[in-house]
Parts: structure tokens; C-alpha cells; sequence
């Protein structure tokens, strides 16, 4: 039996995970989630298969696929028994054995950076994507995450910048959105009396508050269909959180571990001030 818990490898996302990068891995899926139901999804590189998981629990008939023949046998394993799930071996760039127009519904997250053969690998997705179709990819921005951090993931192979993403994109699918993605440490105003979709969104800068979001998108997640009417049921503004607050939980922790330490640090050089005194 496949272990129920695969190490975390500072690259590949397990539900393990907790903090920032659990918020990052589980919100794509989440913003996914409510497209699944009574629609043939594909989610190609599914990895550990939790992100396949939901999608089959949502009512999709999911396919996930790996490159990762390990990954592949611990997800079918772990996952065993959810109905309209399965796990394949395969190459998300390499996909011929798939029969046209075979999903209604193509998921591939964070794995554009990982190969040489990003056309190839798009190319087959429109051509999996059924009419009517959707296909949700997302890739970090390369220049907000490598650039301005000075930082390059050794497991990349090839970062993108925002006009090489929609380059690769604008060819192959008529209907594009494209949303930024990062965590923001904002302040949440929401209707206890009503559930409308209106949002109001908010930045402070250095000529005060305007209206939008201001920031330097860490990655970047794109809506792509051959048709504008497929992309009429996503939403503007997409939010995630936990009930727990993890985040925010552990903000608080390493403040207050913070706060101590400075504590010891003045008490422990009062106390070398007042030796030093004495000598």
C-alpha cells in the first residue's frame, strides 16, 4: 500500500503543506471547484491528487495525470473510492493517446514552467478541450517572482513574463481572462444580510486610496475558451480563506515570539550595562 502521506519536496504541494503555500495551491482549486459538476475534467499534472480529488467530489468525472509514476500509484491509493475519479501515468506535453474535444474541463496548475514544450503542451489542450470547454492554467509571473527576489527555483525550466503568457495563449484560445494571484494582507468588509456578488476593492498608495488592486501578481492564473459565453460564469474577484486562520494565526505567533525576544535582548543588555557599572 502506497504511503498516505508523501514527503514534501519544496516543490511539489502535498495537503500536508499548511500557511502561504497551502493558500496559493488550494484556492486554484477552490476557484475551479464550482465548474466541475456534470463536466469531464482533466487535471493534467494533478500531482499528489488532492486538487483531482475535489474536483471528483464537486461531481466532475476527473482524469488526473502525472509524469511521476509514484505520485500517480500514492494518489490512486489515497483517493481510492471517490466516484468519477481515476490516475494515469502520463506527459502533460505528450497527450496523442486522448481522443478530441474529451473534456469540458482542463485544469493545469504551476506545471507551464516546469517543461521545454509549453506550445506543445497548450496545443494539446485545445485540442482535448470539447466545445463549449474551459481551460484554467496558472504559472508564476517571472518577474515578480524571480526578478525582483533574486531567487530561481531550480525545478523551473522556464519562467514566463506577462506578454510571453499571453503570447503563448492569444493564438490558441479566442476568449482569454487572465487574473493576478498573491496573498494580500487586507482589511474584509462583507453583508452579514445579503449574499450579492457586488465587490469594491481598494488600494492605498502615495496619493491616497483608489479604487482596484495595486499589486505585483506572484502568479498568474488564466480563464481560456474558444467562445466569450464560456467565461461569462466566472467571477471578477475570487477570495479564500480557512476557518482556522492559519496565516494569520502564525503572524500573530512569530509577533509575539518577536516582542518577547526583544524583551530578553533589552532585559539581558540592562543587565550587562548594570555589570559593567560595577567593574
Amino acid at each position: 500500500m502506497a504511503d498516505p502521506i508523501l514527503p514534501f519536496t519544496g516543490e511539489r504541494y502535498t495537503p500536508e503543506c499548511v500557511r502561504e503555500i497551502a493558500y496559493e495551491h488550494w484556492h486554484r482549486y477552490a476557484f475551479a471547484q464550482p465548474l466541475a459538476r456534470g463536466r469531464r475534467v482533466l487535471d493534467a499534472a494533478c500531482g499528489e491528487g488532492y486538487g483531482s480529488a475535489m474536483m471528483a467530489r464537486a461531481g466532475g468525472q476527473v482524469l488526473g495525470l502525472d509524469l511521476d509514476a509514484d505520485t500517480v500509484v500514492h494518489a490512486a491509493a489515497r483517493y481510492a473510492g471517490i466516484t468519477g475519479l481515476r490516475f494515469e501515468h502520463a506527459d502533460a506535453t505528450a497527450l496523442d493517446a486522448l481522443p478530441d474535444a474529451s473534456f469540458d474541463l482542463i485544469l493545469s496548475f504551476e506545471t507551464l514552467e516546469h517543461v521545454y514544450a509549453q506550445a506543445r503542451m497548450l496545443d494539446g489542450f485545445r485540442r482535448l478541450l470539447a466545445p463549449g470547454g474551459l481551460l484554467l492554467v496558472s504559472t508564476p509571473d517571472k518577474r515578480t517572482n524571480s526578478d525582483a527576489t533574486g531567487e530561481i527555483n531550480p525545478h523551473h525550466v522556464r519562467e514566463l513574463y506577462r506578454d510571453e503568457f499571453e503570447a503563448l495563449l492569444a493564438p490558441r484560445f479566442a476568449a482569454r481572462r487572465l487574473y493576478g494571484h498573491k496573498l494580500l494582507f487586507q482589511s474584509a468588509l462583507w453583508s452579514l444580510d445579503t449574499q450579492e456578488s457586488t465587490a469594491q476593492t481598494l488600494t492605498l498608495g502615495d496619493k491616497g486610496v483608489a479604487p482596484g488592486l495595486y499589486y505585483a501578481p506572484v502568479y498568474y492564473l488564466a480563464a481560456c475558451a474558444q467562445d466569450e459565453a464560456s467565461l461569462a460564469q466566472l467571477p471578477a474577484l475570487s477570495l479564500f480563506g480557512d476557518g482556522q486562520e492559519s496565516v494569520y494565526a502564525d503572524y500573530r505567533d512569530e509577533v509575539q515570539r518577536n516582542r518577547a525576544a526583544a524583551a530578553h535582548i533589552a532585559h539581558l543588555e540592562a543587565e550587562l550595562a548594570r555589570l559593567r557599572g560595577q567593574g
